[in-house]
């Protein structure tokens, strides 16, 4: 797909599969010689980051980046881009929401800069899950913002709402010939309660809801169903039994001997975690901070591993028969490091990065991915 097609696919999010809506018109197709058979679509590839999670230092940095004068995450965003701008769908984890007029704040209660929306969308991203912990951090208002801010970016968006249909329906996007679904949960909100008659504010995790709305996206046409999940416990390198469980359950859940999920985003450690196919299903578990700053673990202590991440990367091929399932035939990650004197993101893979002394952090990132037998299923590091 082209970048312009991707960004008249990311326009067309947010919508209520149930409703029927439907993107633009796909992209014409090249001429052909009478009498011979159509060019069958390609398939496309996917990638999908972790949490974006601007704190104080991170918002102050932008401010400067932008000469003093707004805010500007384009460049510390700009390591990322030659990972993401290639893909036919790029995905991120937009953990806060934004606030207006310069009230801006980082822990415990995040209201970002809307530049962040500009900044993402510079850098390739196609859509954005927004169900967090820190959904509700502004309440009603703060996912108005976000989501506003986002939708002038081009930026499509999954996870939380202004209206019943916005919030309960998943992102739309077409890619390489497929349409995909995007779904988005939090396992909680901080303690701050729904707002009051808006229950779909955003998303909260559920098995048999998120099972519902892959078969209803599927239903309605989706050739890929994609969950974005927001949960785990923070700071722990091993998935824990809810992460463990919940993906056993939600990828063996199948409709006529086709899974109903394909393929399932964790966010919200702030470190990286294992990948792993269950029930031939991958799962990220953890993805890790994209951005976040400085990092201190629950003990108070600077954290390293606050800065590692991932990129995950999978390339879906069409099926040989209409209506069977869209594979992944090659997986990969591409391992991160937001550095936190520059604040900046670092490809670990790319060659000034291996000059730069951090093999010791890019290979503590690979180890962890494969911690669960990834390598056996064909993962691979990709750069």
């Amino acid at each position: 797909m082209t970048r312009s097609t991707r960004r008249t696919a990311a326009a067309c999010v947010a919508v209520l599969i149930g409703l029927g809506a439907g993107c633009a018109a796909p992209p014409p197709q090249p001429p052909r010689t009478p009498g011979a058979a159509p060019a069958a679509p390609r398939g496309f590839t996917l990638v999908a980051s972790g949490d974006v999670l601007p704190h104080t230092s991170i918002i102050d940095r932008a401010h400067a980046d932008a000469g003093g004068h707004g805010y500007d995450f384009r460049p510390m965003l700009a390591g990322a881009r030659a990972v993401v701008a290639p893909a036919d769908l790029a995905l991120c984890h937009m953990e806060t929401v934004y606030g207006a007029d310069g009230h801006y704040s980082g822990y415990p209660a995040f209201k970002s800069p809307p530049q962040v929306a500009a900044g993402l969308r510079a850098t390739g991203y196609d859509s954005c899950s927004t169900a967090s912990n820190h959904t509700l951090d502004d309440g009603a208002d703060g996912i108005a913002r976000t989501l506003g801010a986002l939708d002038r970016a081009g930026i499509a968006h999954a996870g939380s709402g202004r209206t019943a249909a916005e919030g309960r329906g998943p992102g739309r996007l077409r890619a390489g010939g497929a349409e995909v679904a995007h779904l988005a949960y939090t396992y909680a909100t901080n303690g701050y309660p729904l707002p009051q008659g808006r229950p779909w504010a955003v998303n909260l995790v559920d098995r048999q809801r998120i099972v519902a709305d892959a078969r209803a996206a599927r239903k309605a046409g989706a050739d890929v169903v994609v969950v974005s999940l927001h949960w785990g416990t923070e700071w722990q390198d091993e998935p824990d039994a809810q992460q463990l469980g919940l993906g056993r359950e939600l990828t063996a859940s199948r409709t006529h001997s086709r899974p109903d999920i394909d393929l399932i985003l964790g966010t919200h450690a702030h470190i990286p975690q294992a990948y792993e196919k269950v029930n031939g299903v991958w799962i990220i578990y953890g993805m890790g901070d994209q951005v976040a700053g400085e990092m201190f673990n629950h003990e108070g202590a600077r954290d390293a591993r606050g800065n590692m991440s991932t990129i995950g990367r999978f390339t879906f091929t069409r099926p040989a028969r209409p209506g069977e399932r869209w594979q992944v035939t090659r997986a990969e990650f591409v391992p991160a490091w937001f550095d936190p004197r520059s604040d900046r993101v670092v490809n670990l893979n790319r060659a000034a990065a291996r000059g730069a002394g951090l093999a010791g952090i890019r290979d503590r990132i690979r180890r962890t991915v494969l911690s669960r037998g990834a390598a056996e299923d064909g993962l691979l590091m990709g750069r």
